[in-house]
């Protein structure tokens, strides 16, 4: 069974029929759209994709920071650069 990561879930055709009705009523919340019961796409606020961008960004700069804590730091002047 498929897990359902929203509150608030409407079917593929309610959001064509009425997308701006599917906004407000779900105030800010995720919507899992459904199709025949099973969740096809989440629709997010703006601010939860920046804040779920943010956190992919910051994953990806801590492998980043992982994989060089080995490496030896190099001294440098800033007027050499």
């Amino acid at each position: 069974m498929q897990a359902v990561l929203a509150n608030v879930a409407v079917s593929v055709s309610d959001l064509k029929r009425s997308p701006s009705n599917v906004l407000s009523e779900a105030q800010g919340e995720t919507v899992a759209i459904l199709n025949h019961n099973r969740v096809m796409a989440y629709m997010v606020s703006p601010a939860a994709y920046e804040a779920m961008m943010e956190l992919i960004d910051d994953a990806e700069l801590t492998t980043l920071i992982r994989a060089r804590s080995g490496e030896v730091p190099v001294k440098v002047a800033l007027d050499e650069l």
